[in-house]
This record gives structure tokens, sequence and C-alpha cells, in this order.
């Protein structure tokens, strides 16, 4: 079944608010002259939820392909910007969307459908699996993940012109057959406009860069290395390398490892930050952080 991205959305009765086992109908096709389709789903299982909706995986109905669907509440004064960003996409390290559909209930309330290519594991997932073992992963998978990552979001900045903003392992999908590593969850991404601000509470904490923390707003892709790097060091160590409880101690836990950032470094994060009240501390040496889960 050919993917139909670039058409308008269609808007289907949602019918009632359950997921699992549901069945919902949508059409597609009908561009360059091309007949149109009816394809059917059916909910299997929630794979993921949170304040942005539900992630279910669902099965087509005519074909027996399993996809992945995440239904998210629509504000229909507004257009969605991961659609928008998703609909530009096509790499092979990054979540391919086949289609879209708007489904509605019976409050009236609208969800926009995005209908993925189902990858069945998380970088999450991966790692979780070592540390329950008490083992490393194995270098090679370490190398394979990185560099697969690193070319997805070559591709995001630098083709796309798109920053992630919310890079960590649960966004990050494995494929345990082939080990390909697919970048998804485009929810907080953004197209960063020089000299335009964005908010700075953004990212997961553990993952979120030094600029970020200290409030910046003309910020760059490079936020999205930062948390490339995290999860590097993440895969390596078995377990965060900055582990903050809360946005200052995460500054606190990123000190401790690369010592107090110099004025001119601040500057150069949040050129508007004046607190300097830091305590002196140096750089811990890399070989002993990555010893330090022995």
């Amino acid at each position: 079944m050919a993917d139909d991205k670039e058409m308008p959305a269609a808007v289907v009765d949602g019918g009632h608010d359950q997921v699992t086992g549901h069945i919902i109908s949508t059409t597609i096709g009908g561009k360059n002259g091309e007949p149109k389709q009816t394809i059917s789903y059916m909910a299997e299982r929630v794979v993921g939820t949170g304040s942005f909706g539900i992630v279910f995986q669902a099965k087509c109905l005519e074909t027996g392909e399993t996809v992945a669907i995440k239904k998210v509440l629509q504000d229909r004064r507004y257009k969605n910007r991961e659609l928008q960003l998703m609909r530009v996409m096509d790499h092979p390290n990054v979540v391919r969307l086949k289609h879209c559909f708007f489904s509605t209930t019976s409050k009236d309330e609208l969800f926009l459908n995005l209908v993925m290519e189902y990858v069945p594991e998380s970088l999450y997932r991966v790692l979780k699996h070592y540390s329950t073992a008490n083992q490393r992963m194995p270098l090679v998978y370490v190398k394979l993940y990185v560099y697969q990552i690193f070319r997805g979001l070559a591709y995001i900045h630098n083709v796309a012109g798109v920053c992630h903003r919310d890079l960590k392992p649960q966004n990050l999908l494995v494929d345990p057959l082939t080990h390909q590593v697919k970048i998804c969850d485009f929810g907080s991404a953004k197209q960063l406009v020089k000299g335009e601000a964005n908010i700075s509470y953004i990212c997961s904490r553990f993952y979120r860069a030094p600029e970020l923390i200290f409030g910046a707003t003309e910020y760059t892709t490079s936020i999205d290395i930062w948390s490339a790097g995290c999860v590097l060091a993440e895969l390596l160590l078995g377990q965060p390398l900055f582990p903050g409880e809360n946005a200052v101690d995460q500054l606190v836990e990123i000190i401790k490892v690369l010592g107090t950032p110099t004025r001119e470094e601040i500057r150069c994060m949040n050129p508007h930050y004046t607190d300097f009240r830091f305590p002196q501390i140096k750089a811990h040496p890399w070989h002993k952080n990555a010893s330090r889960s022995d």
C-alpha cells in the first residue's frame, strides 16, 4: 500500500474512547487521479502515553501490516507542527509517517491520528535489558546505534532544518532483528529561526543541554548534539551520565563531571544570565566516569 502522507487528512468518527480492540476506518488515495481506498485499523495495545495523548499498536485489516498510531488532541485553531514536520522528512533513521487522519468523539473533540511505521523496541528498553542482566551493552552495538543516531540528526538538522528538542533513549526506536535505529516523537520539534526566541524549558532533564538550564532562548540544533552525547555515555555506562533530580541539581551533576563553567562560557550559553555564584569544581577525569558503574 502506497504511503499517502501528502494528502489532506480525512475526518472520521472515532466512536467510543476505548482504544484496545476498537476498529477505525479512513480513506486514503484520490491523489493525481488515483482511486480512493478505505482502510481499517484495529487497535491492539497501548505502547505509550503522555500529556500529548497516546500511541498504540494497530493492525491494518486489509493488508495485515502492523503500524503505530499516535493520537493527539488537536486544537481546531492551529495546524499541528509535528504533522507538518513529519510530512517533509524521509530518511532511514527517522520514523516514517505513512499517512494521517482526524477522528472525532462523542464530546466533539478532534484528534489527529499519525499513522507511522511500527518499530518494536526502543533504546530505553534495550538499555533496561542489559541493566537487568547486570551487563554492559557490547561496544559493537554502541557504535552501531550511535552512528545511526548522528546520521539521523545530520539529516534532521541539515536537510529538514529541524531541531528535535527531546532526544532520549525512549525516542530512539530499534529494530531488534536489523538493529536499525529510528528517531521518533517530533512533538517538541521545531524549525529554529535565527534571531527568533524559543522556549528554554524543553527536553527531558537528564538530556537537557546546559544552555537550556541557563534559560537561553536563542539556542541552536547543538542542544540535540548534547542530548545525543548523553545517550552515548548512557550506552557505555549503563546508567544516565547526569541524573539530576531537578533543574538545579541537573546543573550540579554536569559541573561535577565537566567542572565549573567560566563566565565567558556562561555568556556564550545565555548573554542575559548574570548569576555567577557557582562552587569552583575541576573537571572529573573521563576514565573515572567510565568506571563509575563498575
